[in-house]
């Protein structure tokens, strides 16, 4: 019995605009932002797609993005389960400044590494293998298994918590995945095998 697993980076923030560190800061959805989740929406329904649960994040612009790409399946009400393993990779101190302005401060290449490496976190902060740590557990306990009882799961969360779940999906390695990009409002579906292994996958862009 295979089932689908379908993960959204959330749309266009307000921080993402300004290009600031957002971490586990709440800003909203841009009116680009907003425009992008409800286009998933429409693009997953295009597809046929109907949810049997939904999982998110307990930060309001992958919360927002979620409710319009059920609005747009029409299914508003869905199940719905928020939890902060599903959170942003923490930038700790870098949270709020400009990236331009943190280069200026620690220098280019230290905030390069701090972005584009796999295990060296920012001050205060986690690296991606941080946050692989809580979404890895949580995934497997929670939300696969679901996707293998043959269910259709949406899952609506953020750049790096979405880049630890793909990398454990795809079997990538820590260089493979520090490359990965995930644009705002592009729904990735997976379908799974019976052993968990992924049997397809489709990148729905406009």
């Amino acid at each position: 019995m295979s089932g689908t697993l379908v993960l959204v980076r959330h749309g266009q923030s307000e921080w993402n605009l300004k290009n600031l560190f957002t971490g586990w800061r709440d800003p909203g959805l841009t009116e680009l932002g907003h425009s992008e989740a409800k286009a998933a929406g429409q693009r997953l329904k295009a597809k046929g797609l109907h949810f049997d649960i939904a999982y998110t994040s307990v930060l309001s612009r992958a919360q927002v993005t979620l409710q319009h790409i059920l609005d747009e399946v029409g299914q508003p009400g869905l199940e719905t389960i928020r939890n902060q393993a599903l959170n942003e990779r923490d930038y700790g101190d870098l949270s709020g400044l400009n990236k331009d302005d943190a280069r200026a401060k620690w220098g280019e290449d230290q905030v390069h590494i701090w972005r584009r490496s796999y295990d060296v976190p920012p001050p205060g902060g986690e690296s991606l293998r941080d946050t692989g740590a809580r979404v890895w557990p949580y995934y497997l306990h929670d939300v696969q298994p679901h996707v293998l009882r043959g269910e259709t799961v949406l899952v609506a969360a953020h750049g790096n918590s979405l880049r630890a779940l793909i990398m454990a999906l795809e079997g990538l390695t820590s260089e493979e995945i520090i490359a990965q990009e995930l644009a705002t409002g592009v729904p990735i579906i997976y379908t799974l095998n019976a052993d968990s292994t992924v049997a397809s996958k489709e990148i729905l862009t406009a």
